[in-house]
């Protein structure tokens, strides 16, 4: 199983150090950025899990990366850490698109703990076990493989990565360019038809009626809807 990835934007050298130290000691793989503008883009580039985010930073503020974040991602955890620690502070983060908030000073134990805690509720609404069924379909997200009514079909990587973002945002509407952001890159040139002939692709596979879906639903005028069941249970998802 792969590392979870965390996105540090931190500009206290000494605070950015500690950090990258304790959670790469806990089996996380760890990426750095120092000013607003260097934590959004890797926030877009790098695709971390988790983002652990200052407010008070060079250029852009941490209000300001984190609204622009839920614009495009609604996956990934964020994690604010402030020395702001006056209510509307926390309010104002929360309502801006965090999951969770911790003032400075800190318990690095607490912290720990926090990040852990947001990347089990992140895999658990994800749907992203082992395994996660709807209808005739099985989703095997270890060994990357769709299986319908028992038989293995073949789906490219990014028809793959289309339905696993579909499933992980089940009962969600995505738009157009959230799934083009995700999927093919934000410095992708593509098109909303692009996202709508891989959908098209993606129901011919694992709809029963690709015309009339039961699980890939089109949203008009915004984007697409994944209804599918919650996982099993036992399932890991």
């Amino acid at each position: 199983m792969s590392k979870a990835k965390i996105l540090v934007v931190e500009d206290d050298p000494a605070i950015l150090l500690g950090l990258e130290k304790n959670l790469t000691y806990e089996g996380y793989e760890v990426v750095k950025a120092r000013d607003g503008e260097a934590g959004l883009e890797s926030a877009f580039t790098e695709r971390p899990d988790l983002i652990v985010l200052d407010l008070m930073l060079p250029g852009l503020n941490g209000f300001e990366i984190c609204r622009q974040v839920r614009k495009h991602d609604t996956t990934v955890a964020i994690l604010i850490l402030s020395a702001k620690g006056f209510e509307q502070d926390k309010v104002l983060g929360l309502d801006v698109g965090a999951d969770d908030y911790m003032v400075k000073p800190f318990s690095v134990k607490e912290l720990l703990a926090r990040v852990r805690a947001l990347l089990r509720k992140r895999k658990a609404l994800s749907g992203e076990g082992e395994l996660y069924r709807f209808g005739g379909t099985e989703v095997d997200f270890t060994a990357r493989l769709v299986r319908v009514d028992g038989h293995v079909i073949e789906t490219s990587k990014k028809e793959f990565e289309l339905l696993r973002l579909l499933i992980r945002n089940r009962g969600r509407v995505l738009s157009r360019d959230q799934i083009l952001n995700h999927v093919w890159g934000y410095d992708y040139d593509g098109t909303p038809r692009t996202i709508d002939n891989f959908v098209q692709k993606l129901r011919e596979k694992v709809e029963k009626d690709a015309d009339n879906p039961e699980f890939i639903r089109t949203v008009r005028g915004v984007g697409y809807l994944f209804e599918g069941p919650a996982p099993a249970a036992g399932t890991g998802a």
